[in-house]
């Protein structure tokens, strides 16, 4: 029996420095994914207040199969609402953001404030004295299923457990701050997009993880000096060593010598023709007056922010099947960024997208990953760099600790 059809994986011995094929494809892990880890006791991003300034304002988010709609109430708060009518089961919302008074079903015109409460149904008392709702039926029983919300310097994330930690101690407080510098200004929303990925994805998050890959298939940032572990930077661990961040500086960068190296792909100048024509395109500032260029923070199981020199997005990884993914995009800067700036993001994020120099490679990676595992899923990954430990290597990111606190999170949720 292989590990596709298997209705367990059998972990190696070695633990977290060993990842079995068989999770990447497995359509019973996938089915228990869903039950352990997106409606189990996690936090999970669900979109930024910038993007529902107004009463009725609303987004679609997608956590795990569950759509959710992200709506602002008229007293300012928001509530995460299962996108499901609580008659048949139909969605209530389509586009995947908008505004409305309340929200009614097509089918049978069941209708629902903004806050959930169910307000009627069509013919609920019958048509002249017969028919119409059961006795017992109860319109405050009836409400849409709520998440848990909590919001953070214009994040919004939600739970379905009750059983799920304080947000602060889930993340941890380094984590905690660098949202708090990364967000601490008004948010204003720069535009959205997304990617669908030929691969499993857990593939993306942990290619998010290591920072090991970076200046190696990125042969741009090691070329055009945008990203190289030879920088002053480092690895965060997160609450439980799940989540994490991975930081460094530019203008510390002392390792030529190291990237000229022909063996490395980031050794190619000549793939990049010598430089770029619009040298505006790498032009930087300091938008946090402390040197970092580089933020990639993770938060379990399937949420990132990033700081990528001036461009600033929300990424969220969405499963679709064991061998398929979306990844979905916002790229935001600050109500205050003057023209420049604003331009800056956009050629920055632009670069960065699906159709730059970034996400399009880490798309691909992950595909081929998945086509190379397929014939030997009872074989397994090795995940050693740095060590075997989650315990991040001071003052270094030539590791894969944080890719490993992923699976020890990922395992213990999982029952692995």
């Amino acid at each position: 029996m292989t590990a596709e059809t298997s209705p367990r994986i059998s972990w190696p011995e070695e633990g977290v420095r060993r990842i079995p094929y068989g999770v990447y494809s497995s359509p019973d892990i996938a089915a228990r994914e869903e039950s352990a880890i997106f409606r189990g006791p996690i936090w999970h991003f669900l979109g930024l207040e910038a993007q529902i300034p107004d009463t009725g304002m609303y987004v679609l988010a997608q956590v795990g199969e569950t759509s959710v709609i992200v709506v602002r109430q008229a007293d300012g708060g928001i509530e995460a609402l299962v996108n499901r009518c609580s008659h048949k089961g139909t969605p209530l919302a389509y586009l995947p953001r908008g505004k409305t008074s309340r929200f009614l079903c097509i089918y049978h015109n069941w209708c629902f404030a903004l806050n959930g409460k169910m307000l009627s149904a069509a013919f609920e008392r019958g048509v002249a004295g017969k028919g119409g709702m059961a006795s017992t039926f109860k319109k405050e029983e009836n409400g849409l299923q709520k998440m848990r919300v909590h919001r953070l310097s214009g994040l919004i994330f939600g739970t379905f457990s009750d059983q799920t930690p304080p947000f602060e101690e889930y993340v941890g407080a380094d984590l905690i701050a660098n949202i708090k510098r990364v967000c601490g200004r008004k948010l204003r929303v720069l535009g959205q997009y997304s990617q669908k990925l030929p691969s499993n994805w857990k593939l993306y998050i942990e290619n998010v993880k290591d920072p090991y890959h970076a200046s190696i298939l990125h042969a741009f940032n090691g070329v055009m000096k945008q990203d190289r572990l030879t920088m002053e930077g480092g690895i965060v661990m997160g609450s439980r060593g799940w989540s994490h961040i991975s930081y460094s500086k530019m203008s510390t960068d002392q390792g030529d010598a190291v990237y000229k190296d022909k063996t490395l792909r980031s050794g190619e100048l000549t793939a990049y023709g010598h430089g770029l024509r619009d040298t505006s395109m790498t032009d930087i500032w300091d938008d946090f007056g402390d040197g970092v260029s580089m933020t990639i923070q993770t938060i379990f199981p399937n949420f990132v922010l990033q700081q990528l020199r001036n461009c600033l997005a929300v990424r969220t990884i969405v499963p679709k099947g064991t061998h398929e993914s979306e990844l979905r995009w916002t790229a935001f800067g600050f109500e205050d960024d003057d023209e420049r700036k604003l331009n800056g993001r956009l050629k920055q994020a632009n670069m960065m997208g699906p159709a730059g120099l970034i996400a399009m490679e880490d798309g691909m990676i992950g595909g081929l990953v998945q086509r190379g595992i397929a014939g030997d899923l009872d074989k397994a990954a090795v995940i050693e760099m740095g060590g075997h430990g989650i315990e991040p290597i001071p003052g270094s990111r030539v590791s894969e600790g944080s890719v490993r606190g992923f699976w020890t999170g990922y395992r213990a949720l999982m029952g692995l």
